[in-house]
C-alpha cells in the first residue's frame, strides 16, 4: 500500500471506519452469519464489517468489493484469504445465488442506483438465501458526528440550505427499495453503536482531512478564518475532555425470492 493510499485508509478509519467498525456485529447478526456460510460486503471499505464477517463465516468463504481501488487494496491486505475485488454495487462480478448473504453497511447513500445495487445484491444470492443494508437515520439525526457539524455550520450561516436526505437516510426508505426489487419477507429495524474521543481535536481533525463526502467539501471551500470560526462552533457544541457520541442507523433486511 503506497503512502497516499495509507493516509486515506488512516482516514477514513478515524472518521467514518470506527463506527462502521461498531455497526458491523449487529449487522452480522441480523444476517445470523455463521461459520461456512458465503458472504459478500459491498461497499466494502477497508474492511469494517468484512473483517467481522471473516471472523465469523471465515475468511475463505468472504468476498467484498469497493469502487476505491484503495479502500480495495487495503480491505485485501487485511484479509488475504478473501476475495476482494474493485468494482461498484450496481455491477457485481459474481454469478447469480453464489453467496448465502449480500450485506452493505453505511454504502445505499453512495451508490448512483441505489435500487440497481440493491437488485444486484438480491441476484448474487441463493434463493431465500439474506440480503441486509444499513444507513445512517440522517433524517433523525442519529448520526451525531455528522449532525453536530451541520448545527455548528448553520449557526454561522442560517441561510445554508438543507441538502436532500441521503438514500437510506429515511424511515422506510431501503425497505421499501427492497420490496420495489423482489425482496421478500422484508423488515426494517434500527441499530446503534457509538464511538469514544479523546478530545475534540480527535473529533475534528478527521473533517480536515476530507473527512464526509459533503462536510469535507463544505471545509475545503471556507477561508483560513472560516474555517477556524466553524471548529469553535463544533467546539462549543460539545463536551470539555474526552466525551462519547452515538450513532443511530437504521437496518433493512428480506429474503431473496426462490
Amino acid at each position: 500500500m503506497d503512502e497516499f493510499t495509507a493516509a486515506a485508509v488512516a482516514s477514513y478509519d478515524r472518521f467514518m471506519g470506527r463506527y462502521a467498525v461498531g455497526l458491523a456485529p449487529k449487522l452480522a447478526d441480523a444476517v445470523g452469519v455463521a461459520a461456512g456460510m458465503r458472504v459478500v460486503d459491498v461497499g466494502c471499505g477497508p474492511g469494517g464489517l468484512t473483517t467481522e464477517l471473516a471472523r465469523r463465516a471465515g475468511e475463505q468463504n468472504v468476498a467484498g468489493i469497493d469502487p476505491a481501488p484503495g479502500f480495495a487494496a487495503a480491505c485485501q491486505e487485511r484479509l488475504p484469504g478473501a476475495d476482494i475485488r474493485e468494482g461498484v454495487a450496481e455491477e457485481l462480478p459474481w454469478d447469480d445465488g453464489e453467496f448465502d448473504a449480500a450485506l452493505s453497511s453505511l454504502v445505499v447513500a453512495f451508490m448512483t442506483d441505489a435500487d440497481q445495487g440493491i437488485r444486484e445484491m438480491a441476484r448474487v444470492t441463493k434463493p431465500r438465501g439474506t440480503v441486509a443494508a444499513c444507513m445512517w437515520d440522517f433524517a433523525g439525526g442519529g448520526m451525531t458526528m455528522i449532525a453536530t457539524f451541520w448545527r455548528a455550520a448553520r449557526s454561522l450561516d442560517p441561510s445554508l440550505a438543507r441538502g436532500r436526505t441521503p438514500t437510506g437516510g429515511t424511515e422506510g426508505d431501503i425497505a421499501q427499495r427492497m420490496r420495489v426489487v423482489g425482496l421478500e419477507n422484508v423488515t426494517e429495524s434500527t441499530i446503534e453503536t457509538s464511538v469514544d474521543y479523546a478530545g475534540f481535536d480527535d473529533y475534528w481533525e478527521p473533517f480536515t482531512h476530507g473527512g464526509g463526502p459533503s462536510s469535507g467539501a463544505y471545509l475545503a471551500k471556507l477561508d483560513a478564518d472560516g474555517r477556524a470560526r466553524l471548529r469553535e462552533a463544533c467546539r462549543a457544541l460539545l463536551p470539555d475532555g474526552s466525551f462519547t457520541l452515538h450513532a443511530r442507523a437504521w437496518l433493512a433486511v428480506g429474503t431473496a425470492a426462490g
